[in-house]
C-alpha cells in the first residue's frame, strides 16, 4: 500500500460514513483521523526509505560552507531568508533565523540533521516508491535542500516536486533528468556561479 493509498482511503472512509457537517467541513475528529494516516505514513516514508550517503551529505556540506553568524542571503534581492549553519533557514522553533544570531558548531550540525531528514522524506514520498539509485537519492536530496521540496498543491515548478526534473525521473528518462538540473542556476531571475556548479555536481553525481 502506497502512501496516497492510505491516505485516500481513510478519506474514503469518512465520506463513507456520512458523519459530515451541513456546512461540508471535515469535523475535528475527522481531521486527526486524516494527520494520523498521515503523520503513520511519513513516519514510514522515513523509517524505511531512502537516505542520504556520506558522498550525499558532503555534497550538501560542500556548497553550504558552515557559518556560524546568521548572514543575508548574498543572492536574492531582499536579503531573505536569513541563514546560518550549514544553509539552515528555519531556527529550532521553525521560524526565521534573526541577523545576527550566533549558533554552535553543536547546534548548526543538529538542524542540518533535522532538515536533512524533513528532505529524505519528502523525497521519499515524490518518489512513489520508483527504484532509485544511491547516487540519484543524493543528487535529489543536495537539490532539493538548495531549491525545496515543492510539495503543494499548485503546479508551479518551484522546487522539486513540480518540476520536468523529477517528472523526467519517474518516467525513467535519466538522461533528460540529468539535463534538467542545469536549468535550475538562477536566484531572483540571476544566473549565479555558484548554482550552475553546484548543479553540475549534482548532475554528475545523479548519473554516477
Amino acid at each position: 500500500m502506497t502512501d496516497e493509498t492510505a491516505l485516500f482511503d481513510a478519506i474514503r472512509a469518512i465520506k463513507l460514513s456520512g458523519a459530515q457537517t451541513q456546512s461540508g467541513r471535515l469535523t475535528q475528529t475527522e481531521v486527526d483521523q486524516i494527520r494520523r494516516t498521515l503523520m503513520a505514513s511519513l513516519a514510514v516514508a522515513h523509517t524505511k526509505g531512502m537516505k542520504a550517503s556520506p558522498a550525499g551529505v558532503a555534497l550538501i556540506h560542500s556548497f553550504e560552507t558552515l557559518r556560524l553568524v546568521s548572514y543575508k542571503d548574498p543572492g536574492s534581492g531582499n536579503g531573505l531568508p536569513i541563514t546560518n549553519g550549514w544553509g539552515t533557514t528555519r531556527d529550532e522553533n521553525g521560524g526565521p533565523i534573526p541577523l545576527g544570531a550566533t549558533w554552535t558548531r553543536d547546534k548548526a550540525d543538529r538542524l542540518f540533521a533535522r532538515d536533512l531528514s524533513s528532505i529524505e522524506t519528502g523525497i521519499n514520498l515524490l518518489l512513489h516508491g520508483k527504484a532509485t539509485t544511491q547516487g540519484q537519492f543524493d543528487a535529489l536530496c543536495s537539490f532539493a535542500y538548495n531549491v525545496g521540496l515543492d510539495i503543494d498543491d499548485d503546479t508551479l515548478a518551484e522546487g522539486l516536486g513540480d518540476s520536468t526534473l523529477l517528472r523526467r525521473h519517474l518516467a525513467g528518462d535519466y538522461a533528460g533528468a540529468k539535463a534538467q538540473f542545469a536549468s535550475w542556476n538562477k536566484n531572483d531571475g540571476r544566473v549565479m556561479a555558484g548554482l550552475t556548479r553546484r548543479r553540475a555536481a549534482e548532475a554528475a553525481l545523479y548519473a554516477s
